[in-house]
């Protein structure tokens, strides 16, 4: 089975739909099976003192003016929708509230998505399995008690998910990896696992694939210097270009794990019973 690759577009459109219809252009050039944003309520996510506290940014002086600068509203999300299906490509955002999960049900998004930070977020996490779509479940900041809820609040509602091993870091440390862990989670609870990455460079996220990741998921971005505090985790589209071509190649080097003789061996079978 292929892996289900998808460009992490999240915030890095930095409010801006020129761009975030960039983007999408590059995950599609690259070959992605879909493109992911995220979606807050921000009176419902932030306090009150958090938003009035000072914050340098192109929209303002303070942390609301920020995190409403980042928000796409309806008109927006309305021409992503109309954008992606006309381009043929598969959306889904991770919504940080019970408000903008109802938001995004509008469209109808065939995936879910639940963000580490949002794992033990009881009312977010029944909001999204009642919904019975297919669900990526990241992982980062938690402990196996806090996995085990969540994916007991999914089988209750009988809601498919995909467990995604991550690492919580922007940028991650390759050394802080440990894709043995995709494994040991597949095993620990039965599901596919696959890999959210926030790691410098495609080299991790191809070996998570050699490691029997099923998806997996990287921020992009047009220029890691622009504004934003994804950025600097996120990759460019020649180098997302390059790990959807890796990770094909490493689909056919993984091959079946049959053990047969392929026709070239075949051959050299055959020819060698004439040296002996």
């Amino acid at each position: 089975m292929k892996t289900f690759i998808t460009a992490e577009i999240g915030i890095n459109h930095n409010g801006d739909l020129g761009l975030a219809k960039r983007l999408i252009d590059a995950a599609l050039v690259a070959g992605c099976n879909a493109v992911k944003f995220q979606k807050r309520t921000v009176e419902k996510v932030y306090t009150k003192e958090y938003l009035d506290g000072p914050r340098e940014s192109p929209w303002g002086h303070t942390q609301r003016a920020q995190k409403e600068g980042l928000e796409f509203g309806k008109e927006a999300y309305d021409a992503i929708d109309a954008y992606c299906r006309g381009k043929g490509i598969l959306w889904y955002a991770s919504a940080w509230d019970v408000e903008a999960q109802k938001f995004l049900r509008q469209y109808d998004c065939k995936y879910n998505k639940v963000a580490s930070a949002m794992l033990t977020k009881d009312e977010l996490l029944e909001e999204v399995a009642k919904e019975g779509k297919y669900t990526f479940l990241a992982t980062g900041m938690s402990t196996y008690e806090e996995i085990d809820h969540a994916v007991e609040i999914f089988r209750t509602h009988h809601c498919p998910f995909e467990l995604m091993h991550c690492n919580s870091t922007y940028p991650m440390p390759e050394a802080d990896a440990n894709l043995n862990l995709i494994a040991a989670l597949a095993d620990k609870y039965g599901c596919r696992t696959g890999y959210s990455g926030h790691e410098a460079g495609t080299l991790v996220s191809v070996c998570a694939v050699a490691a029997g990741a099923s998806s997996i998921e990287r921020h992009i971005t047009l220029d890691r210097n622009m504004y934003g505090s994804d950025q600097k985790a996120s990759i460019e589209p020649y180098e997302l270009c390059r790990l959807v071509r890796d990770i094909r190649s490493v689909e056919k080097i993984m091959g079946t794990g049959e053990k047969i003789l392929t026709p070239s061996e075949e051959e050299v079978k055959k020819n060698s019973g004439d040296n002996k």
